[in-house]
């Protein structure tokens, strides 16, 4: 038996906002997109691998789930991470366009990472193998 990640899911506020930040800003691809009563079924994915893991942006609509995001960002700490090529790259295309970044670029020695606000109530890592 081989098991696998097939959905992740990120806690958003909004996804229309969502959905038009994590795709014309961080550069994903829409996948799914169903209509599910006031919320939507809404995925994306990476260009590079659009039939591999699915990123679910979730509505925050359950009570637990924004105290939850306020307490990791008030702590300072990133929701979920993605792989990058270059974190450096990243960073300085992304401010470039205006995201604001709570960490800049740090070498950790086996990773380099950064941590951005996706303006849907999340802190969320970028990190490269070095």
């Amino acid at each position: 038996m081989s098991i696998s990640i097939g959905l992740t899911s990120v806690l958003v506020d909004e996804q229309a906002k969502a959905l038009a930040f994590y795709t014309d800003i961080l550069g994903f691809q829409k996948k799914q997109d169903v209509p599910m009563g006031p919320h939507r079924w809404l995925t994306v994915v990476s260009p590079r691998d659009p039939e591999g893991v699915e990123l679910v942006l979730e509505p925050d609509a359950h009570p637990a789930a924004r105290p939850f995001k306020e307490a990791l960002v008030a702590d300072g700490i990133p929701y979920t991470s993605f792989m990058v090529d270059d974190v450096n790259r990243e960073y300085e295309r992304l401010v470039a366009a205006g995201v604001r970044f709570t960490q800049p670029p740090v070498d950790l020695g086996p990773v380099t990472i950064a941590v951005l606000d996706d303006t849907c109530g999340n802190l969320i890592q970028l990190m490269h193998k070095t």
